[in-house]
């Protein structure tokens, strides 16, 4: 990424501080539409009026055993959300790539970060407009949203590499995390309120819930200003000049074909791919789970991932200082174990017992900040310099609310058997595979294929 080819040292010292601080804010932003909308909301809310569609005249909230149209295809109601899910990672997959190595080549890249928050932010606050019967609104919002969430996050992961020594992105990862979850956690205190209290908003559920969407997307385009004013100073360091911009589109061959010269770094992306889908497929469905399963309210939903935001700042933090003593990779591989063990406890719970299922809440927000802020640090080192944003957009493309093979598993279940717990037992593999691939990852040697200097402590 050319936002910053200088070396490290010119950004040192104080000024290095300040732009992290700067940094730190921009999960603060996005984490509005991670937790609020794509974590809580959406799923419950798309899948009733899904529901309403295939099953007319029957309580949104029944199992219902018709399908619904899709582009001539019978879906049931239940997996429209992971379906959708994994054909906005599709196209991710694809398209990120692309904007990687554009952004790789542009003497700009914070205008690409700020466009698209914006395109975002934009299509997060339109979700205020899905009602009725229009499921299809929420598709085409959701995929937009999703979008330009993880080619925004391209750009902002890139940044990190470049203000942040190699010693320092455990903890910096970390913070940026944990600021998320304070982010996100305190929209969603805000909007538990808004659920629980609505009648006195002069609002019915539907309209609290689609309420909530709008202060959503304008969160993160209002907390966004914060890191895209604080690291303008960056464009003043030299750069070179720009090359051709389409060369982005003809990067994707050559993107692909450069992982064979780095092995190490191929095979944490194998195992990212597996291990990550399961971390995102249970956040994503949580909530599906908890109110299509186990007949939790919305308010107790809410609770819930409120519950996961504030225990998992204190995961992340927490495994940032093991890390610095065992390593990132260690820490990482045990998460997945804590993992599968979450995920049977969720299949044997009971029906509304609220109790048992706020404890998995915890162990979930225990391992959830490490898992993932530490992937994120660990990755920084096995990319090599100068194609920060070109690799980051292979990472971004299975990164937060974009997983697909666990989403496609997760609704695939669900159509043969209609029961959510086969669904949520299926992803046990996902962190199974994904922590035999991770063991074979020889770290060290990976950052030193990249070109670049190993932490102490690997």
């Amino acid at each position: 990424m050319t936002l910053l080819r200088t070396p490290i040292a010119q950004v040192s010292g104080p000024e290095q501080k300040r732009l992290q601080r700067s940094w730190y804010w921009y999960d603060w932003a996005a984490a509005s539409y991670v937790t609020v909308t794509a974590a809580v909301l959406f799923a419950p809310y798309l899948t009733s009026i899904a529901n309403k569609v295939a099953c007319p005249g029957q309580p949104t909230d029944a199992a219902c055993d018709n399908n619904l149209d899709v582009l001539g295809i019978g879906i049931a109601p239940g997996s429209l959300v992971p379906y959708i899910l994994t054909a906005s990672t599709v196209i991710s997959a694809v398209v990120l790539v692309f904007i990687g190595a554009i952004v790789d080549r542009s003497k700009y890249p914070l205008r690409y970060l700020a466009a698209f928050t914006y395109v975002g932010a934009a299509a997060a606050a339109a979700m205020v407009l899905i009602g009725g019967t229009n499921w299809q609104l929420g598709v085409a919002l959701a995929i937009v949203a999703n979008l330009a969430l993880g080619a925004a996050l391209i750009v902002y992961s890139a940044i990190m590499v470049r203000i942040t020594p190699p010693d320092d992105r455990d903890y910096v990862s970390a913070r940026g995390w944990a600021y998320g979850y304070l982010g996100g956690g305190s929209l969603l205190a805000a909007t538990l309120v808004l659920l629980v209290a609505h009648d006195a908003f002069g609002l019915d559920k539907a309209s609290a819930v689609r309420a909530a969407f709008l202060v959503a997307g304008i969160w993160w385009a209002l907390f966004a200003l914060i890191p895209l004013r604080g690291l303008r100073s960056l464009s003043k360091l030299e750069r070179p000049a720009p090359r051709d911009r389409l060369g982005g589109f003809r990067q994707l061959r050559v993107t692909f074909a450069s992982l064979q010269h780095y092995p190490q770094t191929k095979r944490f992306l194998l195992a990212y791919l597996f291990y990550n889908d399961g971390m995102q497929t249970v956040i994503a469905a949580a909530s599906l789970y908890g109110s299509k399963q186990l007949k939790f309210s919305e308010s107790e939903l809410v609770v819930t991932i409120l519950l996961v935001q504030f225990v998992a700042f204190f995961g992340a933090l927490a495994f940032a200082r093991l890390a610095a003593q065992h390593g990132a990779q260690r820490l990482i591989y045990s998460s997945l174990f804590l993992w599968t063990a979450v995920v049977c406890a969720a299949c044997a719970l009971p029906e509304k017992n609220l109790a048992l299922w706020l404890l998995v809440a915890v162990a979930i927000g225990l391992v959830l900040g490490g898992s993932q802020s530490l992937s994120r640090s660990l990755y920084s080192g096995l990319i090599p310099a100068g194609r920060e944003s070109e690799f980051f957009s292979l990472y971004q493309a299975m990164e937060r609310g974009t997983s697909w093979l666990g989403t496609l598993v997760f609704g695939l279940v669900f159509q043969w058997f209609r029961d959510y717990r086969f669904s949520i037992i299926a992803l046990v593999i996902f962190f199974g595979v994904g922590a035999i691939l991770l063991r074979g990852v020889r770290v060290r040697e990976g950052i030193i294929e990249a070109g670049n200097t190993p932490p102490h402590v690997v």
